[in-house]
């Protein structure tokens, strides 16, 4: 993907009118997630609905060129889901909270005002829980059959429009969170997150990254 950034870049580097900039900002949003639970997906569609949860840590964007740069972002993620009452799995109503620390890193490809962006990311659980009807439990982080696993592999993507203010940008950005490895010892669980973020941020002055 990096690869197919810098070629787009050769291409439109020479017409492009812009200039590479680069930002670094704080960033705090709501996101929508959800847990996918694999082969017996099936059985719990009827029950599965996604949960609201806090996203807040530091975006940076490195422009290398006017139409490529590299996005990443460190933040605390609150992700999980709910299962209705009824479900065959707790019978009550069951909501799924984990804190856990991410880092994507992404491609970002400019066209104009619209960008595109794609990458992996990985993430690191600090803490969890787990309440339903019985009371809350705190989730074990361990190899045993009910425990749960701190370390994630993903991938996100989506993408964003940029407005230009005076002296700083204005963009939303929407992307998709796709977990790919299981984060349970037994049976199957993965992570499912859409991210809505706003971000108001000034370009630095000077931007070392950007290709003469």
């Amino acid at each position: 993907v990096i690869s197919l950034g810098f070629l787009i870049t050769d291409t439109y580097g020479q017409t492009a009118t812009a200039t590479a900039k680069t930002y670094l900002e704080p960033m705090v949003n709501m996101v929508g997630t959800a847990i996918h639970y694999g082969g017996s997906g099936s059985g719990l569609s009827d029950y599965n609905k996604p949960a609201k949860g806090l996203r807040a840590g530091l975006s940076f964007q490195a422009g290398i060129s006017p139409s490529f740069s590299l996005g990443s972002e460190l933040y605390y993620i609150r992700k999980g889901g709910i299962l209705k009452a009824g479900n065959p799995v707790t019978d009550s109503k069951s909501t799924l909270r984990v804190n856990s620390i991410e880092l994507p890193v992404l491609a970002r490809f400019h066209f104009g005002k619209l960008y595109l962006n794609a990458g992996p990311s990985v993430s690191y659980a600090l803490s969890g829980k787990q309440k339903t009807d019985d009371g809350t439990v705190k989730l074990s982080f361990n190899h045993s059959a009910y425990g749960f696993l701190r370390f994630e592999a993903g991938l996100q993507a989506g993408g964003g429009i940029e407005f230009p203010l005076k002296q700083k940008r204005l963009a939303i950005d929407i992307r998709y969170a796709h977990g790919l490895t299981n984060i349970v010892s037994s049976g199957e669980m993965y992570n499912r997150a859409l991210m809505i973020s706003v971000h108001v941020s000034k370009a630095w002055k000077k931007n070392p990254l950007a290709k003469n």
